[in-house]
């Protein structure tokens, strides 16, 4: 019974599983914080287009 105890204190598999989780959900706030700072770059950009050219 103590070896039982033992394996699974020191059985370190779901704390792996999970720290790759939470690189994935940093790296995709990541992806997603810089889309949609592109995309309101982009959209400025096509904004000053239009205005030049309907001016």
């Amino acid at each position: 019974m103590q070896k039982l105890v033992t394996r699974y204190i020191n059985d370190e598999s779901g704390a792996t599983a999970i720290e790759y989780g939470l690189i994935a959900a940093l790296i995709a706030v990541a992806i997603i914080s810089a889309a949609t700072s592109l995309g309101d770059n982009i959209s400025d950009k096509f904004e000053t287009v239009a205005s030049a050219i309907g001016a």
